[in-house]
């Protein structure tokens, strides 16, 4: 639905409130993090900036601007400063496929899922590009590591993100988000591919993310801060901000893929969104705090050796599913 008569108009309009409002769900989904954490560790987190702590991140941003801008000498000066906007450009892009409602989104592209997974896994580029630039052997290690991590996990996400669009037929998000109308959720109907392919990707989209268990990439025991080591201000605060916008899309999409988008009773389609991703971040959260970082190898083992052939049964079990039982009931 167009909501201003023209597209262009439509899409920078509604880009920007949206743009407007991540940017600021981003902000505080990390005093929410912190919040959350503390209170799984019996402690009570940030509780000092405004009350409960809610302008915590207010300052801590302000803190951030007053920082040093500073360049390694011998560093790739064009990329070393090109690669943080690009890595939060290549996560916001992503969101001008996603519905947030029925009516309300950038671009309502046909083939919306291709969009934002290949504009999604572009992440990795600038991530290289820092850690390569930076001339420090702890970035480049993390650069290469993020790599190798991005080639592996794309292929079970983008097999797990096939099950949604084989069971609605469309590769358009909203297509799909409506084709789950009345409960009828890929989480659990029918059951099986749809709860094991969110599953694995929402585990894939974490590995995408470098978070915790899969934060290989920036492991501060082992290289500091990996990619990120020599960045100061701003620009680290940029891979900052991507990680938890990535985690915000990503709590988005599964919702709206797996478990109906707007779909449910009483209340508004936005405001089921909005719990929606609300639970899926806070259980991204839940993960981070209660696992152990995996070893490179683990890390390997698990997605070649597990999510890799269980995104493949997933996929096939879906394509029978819809082969056999089209109108979707046995």
């Amino acid at each position: 639905m167009i909501l201003f008569g023209n597209p262009w108009l439509h899409g920078l309009v509604v880009g920007a409130v949206l743009l407007g409002v991540l940017l600021g769900a981003a902000a505080w989904s990390i005093w929410w993090e912190r919040k959350f954490s503390a209170l799984l560790q019996n402690r009570y987190g940030v509780n000092v900036v405004g009350p409960y702590g809610l302008l915590q991140p207010l300052a801590d941003a302000f803190k951030m601007f007053q920082k040093e801008d500073l360049t390694p000498a011998r560093a790739d000066k064009v990329l070393y400063n090109m690669a943080p906007p690009m890595v939060l450009f290549c996560v916001l892009g992503t969101l001008a496929v996603v519905p947030i409602t029925s009516t309300l989104a950038v671009a309502n592209l046909d083939i919306g899922v291709l969009f934002m997974i290949a504009l999604g896994s572009m992440t990795v580029i600038p991530l290289w590009m820092a850690g390569w630039a930076s001339n420090n052997k702890y970035a480049l290690l993390g650069g290469m590591r993020a790599v190798a991590q991005s080639i592996a996990y794309e292929i079970p996400l983008v097999l797990s993100a096939l099950v949604p669009v084989v069971l609605a037929g469309s590769m358009n998000i909203t297509e799909i988000a409506n084709a789950q109308a009345g409960y009828r959720w890929y989480l659990w109907w029918p059951a099986g591919p749809g709860l094991l392919a969110g599953v694995i990707f929402l585990l894939a989209s974490l590995a995408e993310a470098n978070r915790i268990p899969f934060d290989v990439p920036e492991a501060e025991s082992e290289l500091i801060a990996g990619v990120s080591v020599e960045y100061t201000g701003m620009k680290f605060g940029m891979f900052l901000l991507t990680e938890y916008l990535h985690t915000i899309i990503t709590s988005i999409v599964v919702a709206t893929l797996f478990m109906g988008g707007w779909d449910g009773p009483f209340l508004p389609g936005l405001h089921w969104t909005l719990i929606k991703t609300f639970l899926v971040f806070t259980l991204i959260t839940w993960i981070r705090w209660s696992w152990v970082r995996l070893r490179s190898d683990q890390l390997m083992r698990l997605c070649w050796k597990w999510f890799l052939p269980l995104s493949l049964v997933a996929l096939a079990w879906a394509a029978v599913w819809v082969r056999f039982f089209p109108g979707g009931t046995p």
